[in-house]
């Protein structure tokens, strides 16, 4: 197999839940790890959906650290640096906060996360971007509703009008930033994935107006965004358009994840579903970077209910 440079090639992993499953990608060593019990914590990564589709996948709690954190991405090989970033990979939400306490030098490791009072969610589906399969809108109906009977407040956002222009943007800022990023080892296609060398053609073609653009889209919709998560607790929707696809060749669509990723914004992938086939479904909470705190502590609920439920 060439060297993907975690870039949809898939690798040697498969899902643990279902071994004819993809695990996703290019996480899906941690994730895979994780669900199965061998290890509490791993690390991961992503650029696109590379750390929230695997533990979508293999039914563990995922964090996506937002860009500027202390977790950074040094001694990481990277894709595009505008939109690469660090994540933990634990068996759930509440280990996610303890390990991302440790690991940014709290003065003493957290306590057991608070409930949330009231929370304020904006729903999102996620269906103009992808088909999203029954059994994963039915989770995201079911958490939705246990939040409202806990007391939580639904707010509307037209999110057509907004995540394909983000999905775009991501993609093309992806592209140009990896076709620079790896240059040099464009030069030699016959050792590199197919999937990468489509994507370091495809950033070649763009030109320098096309990235500023789509930089500036990225700019411009993460500071509206940031002024609605000042407002709203979380965005709270789907990880993955469905469960872990069958098939070994592919790693799953990573569409779910781009506008965020673009935006630099943390996110949580809640576990606790399964669909029809006992399959993993994650869900995703996005938030505010600057209350970490208040979205674990929202993933640990969504968690528990989905468990309670499940």
């Amino acid at each position: 197999m060439p060297p993907s440079f975690a870039y949809f090639a898939p690798g040697p992993t498969r899902n643990p839940h279902n071994l004819a499953h993809t695990p996703g990608g290019s996480s899906s060593g941690s994730a895979a790890a994780v669900a199965t019990g061998v290890v509490p914590l791993a690390l991961g990564s992503q650029t696109a959906g590379s750390l929230t589709r695997p533990a979508s996948y293999c039914g563990v709690a995922g964090f996506v650290a937002p860009a500027g954190g202390p977790l950074d991405t040094t001694g990481f090989v990277g894709l595009a640096p505008g939109l690469d970033a660090v994540g933990l990979l634990t068996p759930t939400v509440a280990d996610l906060r303890l390990a991302h306490g440790a690991l940014t030098g709290a003065d003493r490791l957290p306590g057991p996360p608070e409930p949330p009072t009231r929370p304020r969610l904006a729903v999102w589906s996620g269906d103009e971007l992808a088909e999203v399969s029954t059994d994963m809108r039915a989770a995201l109906v079911r958490s939705v509703e246990d939040a409202v009977a806990n007391g939580a407040v639904l707010v509307d956002v037209d999110w057509p009008a907004l995540t394909p222009r983000l999905v775009e943007a991501h993609v093309t800022v992806m592209a140009y930033e990896a076709a620079r990023t790896l240059a040099e080892e464009s030069t030699h296609p016959d050792r590199l994935s197919a999937p990468l060398n489509e994507l370091l053609a495809h950033g070649r073609s763009l030109t320098t107006g096309d990235y500023e653009h789509a930089r500036s889209v990225a700019r411009r919709e993460r500071s509206a965004m940031l002024a609605l998560l000042c407002d709203v607790d979380a965005v709270l929707g789907p990880a993955a358009p469905g469960a872990a696809p069958k098939g070994l060749t592919t790693t799953g669509s990573p569409v779910l994840s781009r506008p965020w990723q673009l935006l630099g914004l943390p996110a949580v992938t809640v576990p606790g579903h399964r669909d029809a086939q006992g399959m993993p479904l994650g869900l995703q909470l996005v938030g505010h970077p600057d209350r970490l705190e208040g979205l674990f502590s929202l993933g640990h609920a969504v968690e528990r209910a989905a468990r309670a439920n499940g």
